[in-house]
């Protein structure tokens, strides 16, 4: 399970990435003179840059090799890097957007490269790889706060760009994976091409699930903090609550992407799905050690759906189609991101924060709907 390690930091590097930086906005904000509006653009500039190139890049690995096109990611995002302690403050919307255009390469590619390294035990390594990614969200805000309390926001480039440095020289090291098979002549890249994945049948119904738990992920990382904040719990206790979620979500994944590979994959993500947003539910009714307990259970679904999609998908993707299909399951990724906390948002500023979570959860319970009967169909499509 080496590989996977290597590509789970692979994956890390553009987690850490993104929330080192992100995180320590309001200081970049207030050195430069900007407000609240340019921190929100300057974040959407990396989330549009992976959710447009993300299917591209994994399109173009599925045709040039995903191991030359995730080290050229990797060498972009680690470029971009550098580059802003060339480039004047103000251009840090640039070096954002060059940044995601290379996380969208190595985070696409590299979860393609789990599906063709590992033919067996694939949950587990699946598993592994986004404990591994997930990381990053975790330590980055700790390591970002304590490069700018001793420096200053700038150095947080250098050493995103020493991780970027880092992950080129392990994966250089990796044997070069098995090509797939090529795709027909008539097959070349074209946007009829491009586009088929999103188009598969058998796939739509996974992407769906994987929109719907990523918009319980949105809401839970984004407005679980504001059920703390009406409790009027102190930061250390506000604190406490989004690291039990974000410590269930990552040690889940390789228990859950292990258990997939001895069950039906499809019960894990019916399971996950059903616990992730039940708590969403709950979350408005709940305070204290109940509050903690539904906590952990939201990290605990949506981690196992997370990772047991990534194995399904992967499982389901056409031959020689592996980049692709994984690049597209990471912009619906993207895309479920996004809409989550734009709908809970709206639906508490109208009708209250009850009902934001209420309303939300029972969407992501009628997602459930997306996996009734997938299991006969799944064993018949692979």
């Amino acid at each position: 399970m080496g590989i996977a390690l290597v590509l789970g930091f692979v994956g890390f590097v553009t987690s850490f990435g993104a929330h080192v930086v992100a995180v320590n906005l309001p200081f970049y904000a207030e050195s430069v003179g900007v407000g609240v509006a340019v921190i929100g653009v300057l974040i959407a500039a990396y989330d549009l840059a992976e959710v447009v190139a993300k299917p591209v890049f994994g399109a173009i690995a599925d045709r040039q090799g995903m191991k030359r096109t995730m080290l050229a990611g990797i060498a972009i995002f680690t470029l971009a890097s550098l580059a802003y302690l060339v480039v004047p403050p103000q251009l840090l919307i640039v070096i954002r957007f060059l940044q995601g255009l290379g996380a969208a390469a190595l985070s696409a590619v590299s979860l393609a490269l789990v599906g063709t390294y590992f033919t067996r035990d694939r949950g587990r390594a699946y598993g592994l790889y986004n404990a591994m990614k997930g990381a990053g969200y975790v330590l980055s805000p700790i390591v970002g706060g304590a490069i700018v309390l001793q420096a200053d926001f700038a150095a947080i480039f250098p050493v995103t760009a020493a991780i970027g440095v880092l992950a080129f020289v392990l994966s250089a090291a990796l044997p070069q994976p098995e090509r797939e098979g090529d795709l027909d002549d008539d097959d070349d890249f074209s946007w009829s091409s491009f586009t088929a994945v999103f188009r598969e049948p058998t796939l739509l119904p996974w992407y769906l699930v994987i929109v719907a738990n990523m918009f319980l992920v949105g809401i839970l990382f984004g407005f679980l903090p504001v059920r703390i904040y009406e409790l009027r719990l102190d930061p250390f206790a506000s604190g406490l609550f989004l690291s039990l979620v974000a410590a269930s979500y990552l040690l889940v994944q390789p228990l859950a992407g292990a258990l997939a590979d001895r069950v039906a994959p499809s019960i894990t993500v019916r399971i996950g799905l059903m616990l992730g947003a039940s708590s969403v539910v709950l979350a408005p009714f709940v305070e204290g050690l109940a509050l903690g307990i539904v906590s952990v259970l939201a990290g605990i679904g949506v981690g196992t759906v997370w990772t047991n999609t990534d194995m399904l998908v992967s499982r389901l993707a056409r031959r020689g189609r592996l980049g692709a299909t994984m690049g597209a399951a990471g912009s619906f990724k993207e895309l479920g991101d996004m809409i989550g906390p734009v709908a809970i948002g709206v639906l508490s500023q109208a009708f209250g924060l009850t009902t934001g979570f209420v309303v939300c959860g029972l969407i992501g319970l009628l997602s459930l709907t997306l996996v009734r009967g997938r299991s006969a169909a799944l064993a018949a499509e692979t």
